[in-house]
């Protein structure tokens, strides 16, 4: 490492050792997960009936009316480029008329989409022409330029979340505002909601201004105060770029490259949230109030389950710390960790009590999430699974394919046959039984980053992905999984998912 490369370093909230540990990482890689079974209903997923759903639900209102701090934590940095990887091509192709289906999908059902009135807007401004006009002379490709450009809507680099998706009569709503009202729905407390957008550096600006123009009236309509905030993803959790033969990559000016660590980063933004409870969705699962009501329902369902399970892990606590409890006792705490909360270990039996008690409070006291998973429909991304941990204690955890054997028949067997999936639907508790702050970092499994090839510049490189938020970053954690229905899982992948029902 020169001079400069350590300032570079430093400048970025990095040490030189986690630089040389990373370097160390592309080295060894990352090891696959040892798997027990993939989650199933019985094996790891609850599914409440109608009447056990009515009870969470009304330990959820219970919870809310005793003035604890909820906020809505929603990933929201991400560019909406990949939305509209088909359109940039289709404006490069050699070709001028729609020519796959997904073109004539798109010029076929133009008049749905809910941006299509500011889209033809910007066509007469920089065509003289609207959209009708320019399709009857079959210039399709000035339509995707003003779509995609930064002189016409600029979707090719807005963030997903400030792009129009949903049609309503007084006009049309993005995906932040959807959330907004979300929040009001089934997050809000003595009469505020919290909501935490983590933007990136470049967007931050535009997502305030945009959350100032429309916030108040979303505030009326509901009759809540919106406390909103925003952060972005911390330097200090880039990690180093490196070559295929694992030295570092530099740019052409000799400088090193860092790049974001993924998702994974963000551990460290939901930890400086002051929250009891934390609503953890992405950006781009939103639905029109039409369908809402899926959505507020179960996850007032997963926030009643968390805060039962909260409380009955809360008063274990407070017994062991007395000293003045039974061996019965004790027994009735290790079934509510094997049975509630999937936390398994096979000698519990044989540990002596004082052995027993150490064993259960570090179980016990650390952070909680219930997860909603959907039945698995072949959408890409990871699945829940039984998995043993570093301590050989089995948990529940969510895995994506990175961090399986492939080789493995066994556990490939058990990876495709999942019959579910995870939407990115958590509710988690993140304070302890005495109402202090967990310090998150400390409960994620850093052996469960993986590495991917990038390239820059036409070089190829390795990318260095931190432990993913609701995956190793979550590792350590209390986890428990809720069938949710189907329709609570919308997300927008491409400009023609909003031409889905769920989202007309």
């Amino acid at each position: 490492m020169t001079e400069q490369d350590l300032k570079q370093i430093a400048a970025r909230g990095i040490t030189e050792q986690q630089v040389e540990h990373q370097l160390e990482q592309f080295k060894t890689g990352f090891p696959f997960l040892k798997l027990e079974a993939a989650a199933a209903i019985g094996n790891g997923i609850m599914a409440p009936n109608a009447e056990q759903r009515e009870e969470y639900i009304k330990a959820w209102e219970d919870y809310k009316a005793s003035g604890r701090k909820i906020v809505k934590f929603v990933p929201a940095s991400g560019a909406a480029s990949r939305m509209f990887k088909n359109m940039f091509a289709f404006v490069d192709a050699p070709y001028d008329e729609p020519t796959t289906d997904f073109e004539k999908e798109y010029f076929d059902n133009i008049k749905k989409f809910a941006f299509r009135e500011a889209l033809c807007d910007q066509c007469k401004k920089n065509e003289g022409k609207n959209i009708k006009t320019l399709i009857e002379e079959g210039n399709y490709k000035a339509i995707a330029r003003n779509m995609l450009a930064k002189d016409g809507l600029n979707y090719g680099n807005l963030p997903k979340g400030l792009l129009l998706f949903h049609n309503y009569e007084d006009g049309p709503r993005t995906p932040m505002e959807e959330h907004l009202v979300e929040a009001a729905l089934y997050a809000s407390s003595n009469g505020e909601a919290n909501v935490h957008f983590t933007v990136s550096h470049d967007h931050i600006e535009l997502f305030k201004q945009k959350v100032a123009e429309s916030a108040e009236k979303y505030a009326e309509r509901y009759g809540v105060k919106f406390n909103i905030s925003f952060s972005e993803q911390k330097p200090s959790t880039d990690t180093i770029a490196a070559n295929p033969d694992n030295t570092p990559f530099r740019d052409e000016d000799g400088s090193l490259l860092f790049r974001p660590g993924g998702h994974g980063a963000l551990i460290q933004n939901l930890n400086d949230i002051d929250a009891d409870v934390v609503f953890i969705k992405n950006i781009d699962n939103v639905v029109p109030d039409r369908l809402k009501d899926d959505t507020v329902e179960y996850k007032q369902v997963i926030a009643g389950i968390l805060v039962e399970l909260q409380q009955r892990a809360f008063n274990y606590l407070r017994l062991l710390d007395t000293g003045m409890y039974s061996h019965a006792q004790l027994e009735e705490i290790i079934r509510f960790l094997k049975r509630e909360l999937c936390c398994i270990r096979t000698d519990v039996k044989e540990l002596e009590d004082a052995d027993l008690v150490i064993y259960l409070r570090q179980k016990l006291n650390r952070p909680m999430r219930v997860c909603g998973v959907v039945k698995n429909v072949g959408e890409p991304g990871g699945g829940p699974f039984l998995t043993y941990n570093q301590d050989g204690t089995i948990s529940l955890q969510i895995l994506e394919s990175s961090q399986i054997d492939k080789s493995n028949k066994e556990y490939m067997k058990m990876f495709t046959e999942g019959t579910h999936f995870n939407p990115v639907d958590l509710v988690c508790a993140i304070k302890d039984y005495q109402g202090n702050a967990f310090n998150l970092p400390d409960f994620v499994d850093p052996s469960t980053g993986f590495i991917s090839s990038k390239s820059k510049g036409g070089r190829e490189l390795k990318a260095l992905e931190l432990p993913g938020l609701w995956n190793g970053a979550m590792s350590d954690w209390n986890t428990v999984f809720v069938e949710v229905p189907l329709s609570t899982f919308n997300p927008v992948k491409t400009v023609n998912d909003l031409l889905r029902p769920q989202h007309q």
